[in-house]
């Protein structure tokens, strides 16, 4: 019996032993992982780059500048906008797929105003392997023109993103086989996530992407 406890110590030191050498062989092949998982090429630094001067140039454009939502319509407090990080996995292609018909839909401002727009057409993009449609807008402008919008919520919307949603630029090109970039690095608050004086379009039920669009910018208010 005495002999039998010997022999399980004995076992149970080899093997206490062989964890302390595998141990930091682990962690470095975690830290190996994790490292290669951010190695960016050289385009895709320069990228990150441009992204964060553009960031700067707009932190101090809405701070400073008498048209910003900060200054217009009366003053309101600033701090710096916050953002997630640039990251290139969040950049796509896409055709231009236009709906046949277009319909002319209501969509509502966050003051409760009805608004006339038409659900144009959409984009395609693959994330995690899944297949992805984010719409287009075209609405009429003040001054008699047209111009497009994209406009989404996702699984970040009233957490780390702004709770009505968010918005992305969008210039539609008169070329049926235009190939579009979908930059979610450059989805924006509208003006309404800062200041009560503005009103903008709430995204409809058809517009949430069912993924974190851990991208672009982040909430203003805590």
């Amino acid at each position: 019996m005495k002999k039998n406890l010997k022999v399980k110590h004995e076992q149970d030191h080899v093997h206490e032993q062989e964890r302390i050498l595998i141990l930091p062989f682990v962690l470095s092949l975690v830290l190996f992982l994790f490292s290669c998982g951010n190695e960016y090429t050289t385009e895709q630094k320069a990228y990150i780059e441009k992204i964060k001067n553009q960031r700067i140039e707009k932190n101090d454009w809405m701070k400073n500048d008498p048209s910003s939502p900060f200054n217009k319509k009366g003053k309101v407090e600033f701090h710096d906008l916050k953002y997630f990080d640039v990251n290139p996995a969040f950049v796509f292609k896409s055709k231009l797929y236009e709906y046949e018909p277009k319909d002319t839909i209501t969509i509502y401002g966050t003051k409760g105003e009805p608004r006339k727009t038409v659900r144009y057409g959409y984009l395609l993009f693959n994330f995690e392997n899944q297949q992805h449609k984010i719409n287009v807008y075209q609405s009429n402008a003040v001054n008699g023109g047209t111009y497009y919008s994209i406009w989404f919520t996702d699984k970040t919307t009233n957490n780390e993103s702004y709770g009505v949603g968010r918005y992305i630029e969008f210039e539609k090109v008169d070329d049926p086989e235009h190939i579009y970039e979908i930059d979610f690095n450059f989805a924006y608050n509208p003006y309404c996530a800062y200041s009560p004086n503005y009103s903008c379009a709430i995204p409809t039920k058809e517009d949430f992407l069912p993924i974190e669009i851990r991208a672009g910018e982040k909430k203003y208010h805590n």
